[in-house]
């Protein structure tokens, strides 16, 4: 259900796209420092924007490091953290194993059950100092389970869930922008999740999973009425980060929120007239 949250490289100008990666490279080495490789694991563009996002809003400069890894043994490469960088590191965990633990209760998976006691010990301390965070993504996960058992086709009730998951996380510190910053999470989380279902409804329908848009699938405009929800949740999230007195990083975040969103969407629509011209 993540990775929509990523820029849109084309219109990305070359210092702010050396920046972005420096911030999703930091975000990789945190994971393997403090999580080891099963928490590197978790890696996602969705808290890379998160970690622009807070540290823009707070002014949280980060420290330039220089590193090799795996990825890219020969030359190093820049890495960007700070504490907000460990906070992202900490909520990638912790939705990881929500997400494993989910599907072991729900469907049995000895790979998902064996993932989440790796880490079980770790996520037991990012449970005891994020107790917030933690309750938010359980309640959510749960939720969202009901609704696949309850076969829900009510769209706004299962966006929903994850809608309220994002906007804990994002609420990094209560102070006078957290209205903002829960909006903005609330209905980017929305849009996520949308986003995440319209992409899997093709596949879904044909192993006849669960999918809460399979209802109105069918539908004479359906195209149209998806686009336009899409819409309406991404100008909700991006009113209110508007509304925030970010500066730095602002062409990144700006780029993330008005393009990079859009890039499978886009992605689904090129193949669609592909498939319709063949």
């Amino acid at each position: 259900m993540f990775g929509y949250v990523t820029i849109c490289e084309p219109e990305l100008k070359v210092k702010d796209l050396k920046k972005y990666r420096g911030y999703y490279c930091g975000l990789c080495r945190v994971l393997k420092e403090e999580y080891g490789f099963m928490g590197q694991m978790t890696l996602t563009y969705d808290m890379t924007f998160a970690i622009i996002l807070l540290s823009s809003l707070y002014e949280d400069t980060a420290d330039m490091e220089m590193h090799r890894c795996k990825v890219h043994p020969v030359k190093k490469q820049l890495m960007l953290r700070n504490e907000i960088t460990s906070y992202a590191a900490a909520m990638n965990v912790l939705l990881a194993y929500y997400h494993l633990d989910d599907d072991w209760r729900d469907d049995r998976k000895i790979s998902s059950f064996m993932a989440k006691s790796v880490i079980h010990g770790k996520v037991k301390k990012i449970i005891e100092q994020y107790p917030r965070q933690s309750e938010a993504i359980r309640t959510s996960m749960a939720e969202l389970s009901a609704c696949e058992k309850e076969n829900s086709m009510d769209i706004d009730r299962t966006a929903g869930c994850f809608g309220r998951l994002m906007e804990e996380l994002f609420l990094y510190r209560n102070d006078m922008w957290e209205k903002n910053l829960r909006k903005m999470g609330f209905f980017l989380g929305k849009f996520i999740y949308l986003m995440d279902a319209y992409e899997d409804l093709p596949e879904d329908l044909e192993k006849n999973r669960y999918n809460p848009l399979r209802k109105i699938c069918g539908e004479p405009g359906y195209e149209d009425r998806i686009r336009q929800i899409l819409c309406m949740m991404i100008a909700e999230s991006t009113a209110e980060f508007e509304r925030l007195p970010c500066l730095v990083d602002v062409d990144i975040l700006r780029n993330i929120l008005y393009d990079g969103v859009w890039n499978r969407y886009n992605k689904i629509q090129m193949k669609k007239s592909e498939d319709q011209k063949k």
